[in-house]
């Protein structure tokens, strides 16, 4: 697998950054979709809306947002699961940049989703 970036989605588009894949549930505010800086959408990667509520970016939640996160993504079926694959697949291909837009950049869950990715353990 090649390399996986983590960036905000309002960071500007580098030349290094591959392969831009926004993986939020939620479209981006203030981003218009004529001119949204990512190649791909892969909603269905996200937190369920449940986790997501509930997690709420609240740092006293973050160790068993992970657990629970992980869980949804090794437990993935359907959409999501295609989704999984898809992203293993660009990574293969090539650099890819996981896009989020939570304001943290260390506990949001496109990087529990990169380490996902690469078989890490948190």
């Amino acid at each position: 697998m090649s390399e996986i970036a983590v960036k905000r989605v309002y960071d500007p588009p580098e030349v290094g950054d591959g392969k831009r894949i926004l993986v939020d549930r939620l479209w981006p505010r203030g981003v218009a979709k004529e001119t949204a800086p990512w190649d791909l959408w892969l909603k269905e990667v996200a937190p369920s809306p449940d986790l997501r509520k509930w997690f709420s970016h609240d740092p006293a939640r973050w160790e068993e947002f992970q657990v629970r996160y992980r869980a949804e993504l090794e437990a993935a079926k359907g959409d999501a699961k295609a989704a999984l694959a898809l992203l293993r697949a660009e990574a293969a291909r090539g650099k890819i940049t996981l896009l989020s837009a939570a304001r943290s950049r260390e506990q949001n869950s496109a990087v529990l989703l990169r380490s996902f990715l690469l078989g890490q353990e948190r």
